[in-house]
């Protein structure tokens, strides 16, 4: 399990790393190929900024709200679920959070919150009645997981990175093709390649950008499956959960784009499109599931 945490850590670091770089590289060829310089660059980076801290602070009761979550419940109105997140978070060494109803047939959760101390568990009534005490006590330890790896913090990080690149990318081309151009007297051979290069990478950065926010995404999901498997010392709880949402691959009333990641599982069920787990929030149920089993052998 310690292995599996490092593994995933290491991971999540190496993608964040590669997608400033690529945020790097293409601010600074945004500001050499366009009259606008790094004022364009710092004015893009502000707008990411600033919506993304709004998403940051209000994501939380925007993401309830779209769920159809009911609560917060008190420890009388569900002494079940109530208890088994206090103990988990206890053990955690978290600050109870919140806890949330979903009105909803199928198994799924999720977390949300901007740190511990202003987090919330919201869980469907489909998980609380199908899955046996181990198995939803496994989907806890995960969420509360995403609360204690701060999660929420990591991915408004990712999503400024995204919203930058789509800024630059729209700004680059509003510029070049229907705004000043730079003299073609400046052109050179090295002007034109850069400019050549500029275009293509600006075109694409918007889907370079969402796949690797993807990537962070599923990595995160694999690093709270450890996580929560080391917080209950019995990754086989989860396993079964996740094998249990495979089987009746339920999509949720209330799914949601914007608040898909936060799901322990995909709220829109399985595809079978051969792409889909490239452009899928989750990792496969089954990879999961398998990398849990390793953890328990």
């Amino acid at each position: 399990m310690y292995q599996q945490i490092d593994s995933n850590k290491r991971k999540t670091v190496l993608l964040v790393a590669i997608f400033v770089a690529i945020v790097v590289l293409i601010g600074w060829i945004f500001s050499v190929t366009t009259d606008s310089g790094y004022a364009g660059v710092i004015l893009a980076l502000l707008i990411a900024v600033v919506t993304s801290l709004l998403g940051y602070f209000q994501g939380d009761k925007l993401a309830l709200a779209t769920a159809g979550a009911q609560g917060p419940i008190a420890q009388t109105d569900n002494p079940y679920l109530y208890r088994m997140v206090e103990n988990l978070a206890i053990t955690a060494g978290l600050p109870m959070p919140k806890v949330y109803v979903i009105a909803d047939a199928a198994i799924n959760a999720f977390a949300t919150g901007r740190n511990p101390q202003h987090a919330s568990v919201a869980v469907t009534t489909g998980a609380i009645e199908k899955l046996a005490n181990e198995e939803l006590e496994g989907v806890l330890a995960h969420e509360l997981s995403h609360v204690k790896n701060y999660d929420i913090l990591l991915m408004t990080l990712v999503l400024v990175l995204v919203g930058l690149m789509a800024l630059l990318s729209d700004w680059f081309i509003r510029i070049r093709f229907w705004g000043g151009r730079r003299d073609d007297r400046e052109d050179g051979r090295l002007q034109l390649i850069l400019m050549a290069f500029g275009v293509i990478l600006l075109v694409l950065s918007p889907l370079i950008g969402k796949l690797i926010q993807l990537a962070v995404s599923r990595k995160r999901e694999y690093l709270a499956d450890a996580s929560g498997a080391l917080l209950t010392r019995y990754p086989e709880g989860l396993a079964r959960a996740l094998e249990k949402i495979a089987a009746e691959n339920m999509p949720l009333q209330h799914a949601n784009n914007a608040t898909a990641h936060l799901y322990i599982s995909s709220p829109f069920g399985r595809t079978k499109h051969m792409m889909s787990g490239l452009f899928s929030t989750h990792p496969p149920l089954e990879d999961r599931i398998i990398n849990l089993r390793k953890m328990a052998s």
